[in-house]
């Protein structure tokens, strides 16, 4: 591998698929293209996509349960230098994926999986499928040390290397600059499905009523689209509902809207404090979170690894699950705290120069050196 120029063959979703996979891939390619890389791109695909607005050129698309797609990825990924496989369990066809091993198999050139989920409680067939992820890897990349701590206690690492870098962030740092007198922004954002917990949000916001001035929460994001298919927008309808029993109309809002990376941004700069009210405490990554720390906004979130990791540094407040009190309590400090709110957005300008894409991007870079160090000495063995 001549690691002056490396071409990236890269196996992810693509824009203008709604999936944060997708996202994380653009912004990790550019990066590198930023470096000199060459990025190639092999879409994932399942069911009717519509045509790619990737960055990237797309060399070959993967189809769930279609072998000629399968045979077509593979050649076209062993005529790149890497292959970077991105891993999560729903992004390929199969029973928990597993079609990506199809692939995987087949390949003959230095390939590295990036984990976006490392499940501490997988089923049987679950484990088995990373398992044999991380067996046809040259190199694994998880993203937090807590997903690196959880692998390596219950799956079978064996004599694979894994590194941890980080997930990047899309957006620099904004001053907290409210207005004094102005009501709070209270923000979420992201794909809404059944798991976000934003019901518990809205019953906190019921718990806030007496705060003056009244805080406002923005939910902004469309449902996600796998959960629209199978079941429509009866998540959205539901805290619909629960606004409305809650009484608190005047206090929540929902947006809709798709955002470009510079309406994100120009959103994230209006907001008080984003919120992270997820339900899950197996969740080894969020973009959100990371977004959100490098943009520096104080953080509320639910305990889940990476929060629990990446707020320990005081950027944020960790909060129990499911708890519109817990919520309102830490809201309420932050709010009533402008001390506390500056202690917060200083923890996490420490930490967001380590975020940025461009950093990420480098430690990509420098584990190509490492690939060429291991091909060198297979070949001399």
């Amino acid at each position: 591998m001549n690691t002056t120029h490396v071409t990236w063959g890269m196996v992810s979703s693509s824009p203008p698929t709604a999936c944060g996979i997708a996202t994380f891939t653009s912004a990790l390619g550019q990066a590198l293209q930023r470096r000199g890389e060459e990025v190639e791109l092999v879409r994932v695909l399942q069911g009717d996509d519509v045509p790619s607005t990737s960055p990237f050129t797309v060399v070959a698309e993967l189809r769930a349960s279609d072998a000629p797609s399968v045979h077509r990825a593979a050649l076209v990924l062993n005529n790149c230098d890497v292959a970077l496989v991105q891993h999560e369990f729903g992004l390929y066809g199969g029973r928990d994926g597993d079609d990506v091993l199809s692939l995987m198999s087949r390949l003959d050139v230095p390939t590295v999986a990036v984990l976006h989920t490392v499940l501490s409680s997988p089923s049987t067939h679950q484990r088995e499928v990373l398992n044999e992820v991380i067996r046809l890897s040259t190199f694994v990349i998880v993203m937090t040390d807590s997903a690196l701590t959880t692998l390596r206690r219950h799956y079978h690492v064996g004599t694979t290397p894994v590194r941890v870098i980080p997930h990047g962030a899309a957006l620099g740092l904004m001053p907290l600059s409210a207005e004094p007198g102005a009501s709070p922004i209270l923000l979420t954002w992201g794909l809404l499905g059944p798991g976000k917990g934003i019901e518990w949000m809205i019953d906190a916001m019921a718990l806030l009523r007496g705060l003056s001035p009244r805080p406002h929460y923005v939910v902004a994001g469309r449902t996600h689209p796998k959960v629209l298919a199978y079941e429509g927008d009866v998540y959205r309808h539901s805290l619909e509902r629960r606004v409305q029993e809650n009484d608190v109309s005047d206090m929540v809002y929902f947006d809709n809207n798709y955002r470009t990376l510079a309406s994100l941004k120009d959103l994230i700069a209006s907001s008080t404090v984003v919120i992270l009210p997820y339900d899950s405490s197996d969740q080894a990554t969020s973009g959100v979170l990371v977004d959100a720390v490098a943009a520096g906004r104080p953080v509320i979130a639910t305990s889940f690894p990476h929060s629990n990791e990446l707020l320990s540094s005081g950027a944020g407040i960790v909060v129990e699950h499911r708890s519109p009190r817990a919520l309102s309590v830490a809201i309420r400090r932050i709010i009533e705290s402008p001390a506390l709110a500056l202690s917060m957005s200083a923890a996490a300008r420490r930490i967001a120069p380590s975020l940025s894409w461009d950093a990420v991007a480098g430690s990509y870079v420098d584990l190509t050196r490492e690939l060429d160090l291991m091909t060198s000495e297979s070949v001399r063995a």
